[in-house]
């Protein structure tokens, strides 16, 4: 595999996808960028070797904003990784829960953790995102204000973990994908590996039905299954698909050619190493 020495993420210092980038890749440099679209062009441009994309959490589904960017990005899935958030209540030093009056954060971030504001009878306050929260509050620097965000978004703006895993319930997870330039060579004999593709259904009767088919009669895990409303129209069904195996393997090439014969297109967008959270 190639070394990654950078990669690029959406958002400001501090956010959960940098934070994913830092677990992954500890020695590799962060490139934050205001745009899904920005975060796409540094990696095209050679200013970051990958992306870290964000695409779904078990709390609040699928992220629209990368969905339809991923299949033009030009880009190669290589990996996968599951972030277990762990939403933190962030102060400025002398702060303390009972000097706190409002809590600012991502309206997922303050959903999540809706009841102990409610516990705590704490203000909620909407903002872009929860390092920008982190920021804004470092910066306003007074004791009545707080912010829900990461941990590494405390150490980057000097504020105090007044409560940590402060989410409502737990099992909050968010799946990245890991994307690059640079296809990865994967043996077809390798163990655990994931394959994603997008295809189009020709526009006939059971289509999507009849494209799934070999994937079942030839034992193909299916574990993720997306439409797309396509830019040519709603008469034009575009799918997203993840499933267990390599292209090459017997009973995944069968599957896949029994998929081909109803596809108008079709376009394989990785194949990669299957993250251990899917083994938990």
């Amino acid at each position: 595999m190639n070394t990654i020495n950078s990669f690029s993420f959406q958002g400001v210092n501090g956010a959960y996808s940098e934070l994913a980038g830092k677990r992954i890749y500890p020695e590799a440099s962060s490139i934050a960028c205001k745009t899904f679209e920005e975060m796409f062009d540094c990696v095209r441009d050679g200013n970051a070797n990958i992306a870290l994309v964000p695409i779904e959490n078990s709390k609040a589904g699928r992220v629209a904003d990368t969905h339809h960017l991923i299949p033009n990005s030009k880009l190669t899935i290589i990996g996968e990784y599951f972030l277990e958030v762990n939403h933190c209540l962030l102060a400025p030093p002398d702060a303390s829960i009972n000097t706190i009056r409002r809590v600012h954060s991502h309206e997922q971030a303050i959903t999540q953790c809706r009841k102990n504001l409610i516990k705590y009878n704490k203000d909620m306050i909407v903002a872009a995102d929860t390092a920008g929260a982190a920021k804004m509050v470092s910066e306003l620097n007074n004791k009545e204000d707080a912010a829900i965000a990461s941990d590494l978004a405390a150490r980057i703006y000097n504020l105090k973990i007044i409560k940590s895993n402060f989410q409502d319930a737990n099992n909050n997870v968010t799946r990245f994908l890991i994307m690059s330039k640079k296809m990865s060579f994967v043996d077809v004999n390798e163990k655990d590996l994931m394959t994603t593709l997008v295809f189009q259904v020709r526009s006939i009767p059971a289509a999507l039905y009849k494209s799934l088919g070999g994937f079942a009669s030839n034992g193909v895990n299916i574990t993720k299954l997306e439409s797309y409303v396509h830019p040519q129209g709603f008469d034009v069904a575009q799918f997203y698909i993840d499933f267990e195996g390599h292209p090459e393997n017997d009973a995944v090439k069968l599957a896949i050619d029994e998929m081909k014969f109803f596809c108008k297109h079709f376009d394989i967008l990785g194949v990669y190493k299957m993250s251990d959270f899917r083994k938990k």
